[in-house]
């Protein structure tokens, strides 16, 4: 230990990798959270296979988890890691081409058999090969074998004791990174209280890989990160799902309403489901559909019946839903509609993150549809969206669109908890005074009609997917009165814009260029553009929560620049709505990989630009 060094670094990228069932997504999450509860600023990213159950070794099986943890602000889970642990061959051969140059592999030596490296295709063992130990700080490490030697008093079956290896693994980083053990060690006895002798094993494997960082000499240096300055306040780890969750929850609460919830399970969606399902005591009313059709149907009976109500889905899901989604539009009930949004099309890439149902939200329905589109731009922001979606159904008696991501959904940030006093309440009102009334009347600023309760005396009238007469609400069948309804009910959504804030432009007012992200871009886009602005580059950033309609102001700063960069994870589903309604001269920057952007190729991009 005495030539051992101690350096302080600012900040840390670390990938786990490894077979399904190798705990990869809990060594990532215990990672994040210590990180977090020791002070740093924290970013994930899982990575989950596509296949439920693929072949074990196979390539196609590898889990991932990222975590980027820093002693500053950071708003993505890193660019390429620092530290890869990979636990099998697939995972080193799937995941070695992210690694920066000069960075650390650990691996599991003992699962690097002859087998495992036919199924991930390597011909001869790549931990013997110099060329990999002259490019990474390659620590070939008999995980597996030193696990068991750990637990070999634990009086636990042979397969429940190499399970445990993750923990030995996580123990290894944490030396590595100075990160302290007691909140795994009570995360762990918490966990398996029910189970003593699993906690003691997974407590000991913990340890064994920590010690085994302190006393082993293949590792010269231990790293520091100090903590990040933060606004005072209680903070915990969420994810975008859970927020989204939380958000729901509290929106109802703000309107003293009960929510209703229904969906249909369906990938990366059914971790919001799982969330209401227990919170019964909130006075939420979860529902497992038997399809989507049922779920939305279900979900507007909820919003004629008075109560908050949504459902949440992904692409595939939409699809199913749109034909009931025209009937809410119809009827001008307020409520929403969640998206989480996968590789597609069809069953595409379930697991996979994409941007690529922009255009079927806002156009995915038969005739004149106009749909308040939303889209968070981290985990966290999730909550706020989710409130902010339920403002505008109720204000404007519409159904609302938001628009996640499989990113946002399964990635997690420090959010600090807002106190439900300092968020303003929604007010709603139910018409009860029968003398005069008009089921279709408006009110004069936001054009929104009666939420009229069911059963109110005096006040019947008739619902359905015919078209309604302006005033009555009774069916008509008058040209004048269709068009005059599609006007109005288009009319209604545009005045959304009326109601929001200003824009906020990072950077120079007027320049060569602005770069216009929405939707989970934002962590990659910001960074970007504030390293490109720290060099000297005249550049801005907008960044958009609603997607229809347009902010007010949006065209007038749009042409105060002379190029617009529009970085999305779709074929340019944005940049043709902007090209379309502003006449400006867009770039377009696509991927379609099921992964979200790096800073570096945003920034890069930046840069031939204005090159």
């Amino acid at each position: 230990m005495s030539s051992r060094t101690r350096e302080e670094l600012q900040q840390v990228t670390v990938l786990f990798c490894g077979d399904s069932g190798d705990g990869m997504q809990l060594s990532g999450t215990q990672l994040s959270t210590t990180s977090a509860v020791y002070g740093n600023d924290v970013s994930t990213l899982p990575d989950y296979p596509p296949e439920i159950r693929a072949p074990a070794g196979s390539l196609a099986g590898v889990s991932a988890f990222q975590v980027h943890f820093a002693g500053h602000k950071i708003h993505t889970p890193g660019d390429n890691p620092d530290v890869l642990v990979a636990m099998n061959p697939a995972s080193l051969r799937v995941n070695l081409p992210r690694l920066k140059p000069g960075g650390v592999v650990i691996s599991d030596r003992d699962m690097f058999s002859e087998r495992n490296l036919a199924k991930a295709d390597y011909a001869t063992n790549p931990l013997d090969d110099p060329a990999l130990g002259s490019t990474y700080c390659l620590h070939p490490v008999p995980i597996s074998s030193l696990t068991l030697k750990a637990l070999e008093a634990v009086d636990l079956k042979h397969t429940a004791k190499r399970r445990c290896k993750n923990f030995f693994a996580l123990g290894l980083v944490y030396w590595l990174y100075a990160r302290p053990l007691e909140q795994s060690l009570a995360w762990i006895s918490n966990k398996f209280a029910g189970h003593p002798l699993v906690a003691e094993a997974n407590r000991r494997a913990l340890q064994a890989g920590y010690h085994y960082g302190e006393t082993s000499e293949a590792f010269a240096v231990q790293w520091s990160v100090p903590r990040a300055p933060v606004e005072a306040g209680s903070y915990r780890m969420i994810n975008g799902n859970e927020a989204m969750a939380l958000g729901l929850v509290t929106a109802a609460r703000l309107a003293q309403k009960a929510l209703v919830y229904s969906s249909y399970p369906i990938t990366p969606a059914s971790e919001v489901l799982h969330h209401l399902s227990r919170w019964k005591h909130l006075d939420v009313r979860s529902i497992q559909a038997e399809d989507e059709i049922a779920a939305m149907g279900s979900t507007i009976g909820a919003a004629y019946g008075g109560a908050f109500a949504v459902t949440g889905t992904s692409g595939p899901g939409v699809c199913l839903k749109s034909e009931a989604i025209n009937l809410a539009i119809m009827l001008e009930l307020p409520l929403v509609i969640f998206n989480v949004q996968r590789g597609g099309p069809s069953t595409g890439l379930p697991t996979k993150t994409e941007q690529a149902d922009l255009l079927q939200a806002l156009f995915g329905r038969n005739g004149e549809s106009p749909i308040p589109v939303l889209a968070p731009d981290s985990p966290a922001d999730c909550f706020a969206v989710a409130i902010e979606a339920f403002r505008i159904a109720v204000r404007h008696t519409t159904p609302v669109f938001i628009l996640s991501e499989g990113y946002l959904a399964n990635s997690s940030e420090p959010w600090r908890i807002p106190s439900l006093h300092d968020i303003p309440t929604i007010e709603v009102q139910h018409p009860v005074e029968a003398r005069g009334f008009q089921p279709y009347s408006r009110d004069a600023s936001t054009l929104a009609r009666p939420w009229l309760l069911p059963g109110t005396p005096g006040m019947e009238y008739r619902m359905g997917g015919l078209e309604k007469h302006p005033g009555s609400g009774s069916v008509s069948y008058a040209p004048q009165d269709h068009e005059a309804m599609c006007r109005l009910r288009a009319d209604k959504v545009q005045r959304v814009a009326a109601f929001l804030p200003e824009i906020e432009v990072n950077g120079p007012e007027q320049a060569a260029l602005l770069v216009l992200g929405w939707g989970g871009s934002y962590g990659a886009v910001a960074t970007a553009v504030q390293r490109t602005q720290d060099k000297g580059l005249a550049v801005a950033h907008v960044h958009l929560r609603h997607l229809n309609p347009f902010p007010s102001e949006l065209g007038e700063i749009l042409s105060r620049y002379d190029r617009v960069l529009i970085p999305e994870l779709n074929d340019g589903q944005l940049a043709l709505l902007i090209r379309a309604r502003y006449l400006v001269d867009t770039v377009s920057f696509s991927k379609l990989q099921g992964q979200p952007f790096t800073i570096t190729e945003i920034e890069t991009r930046i840069e031939e630009l204005l090159s």
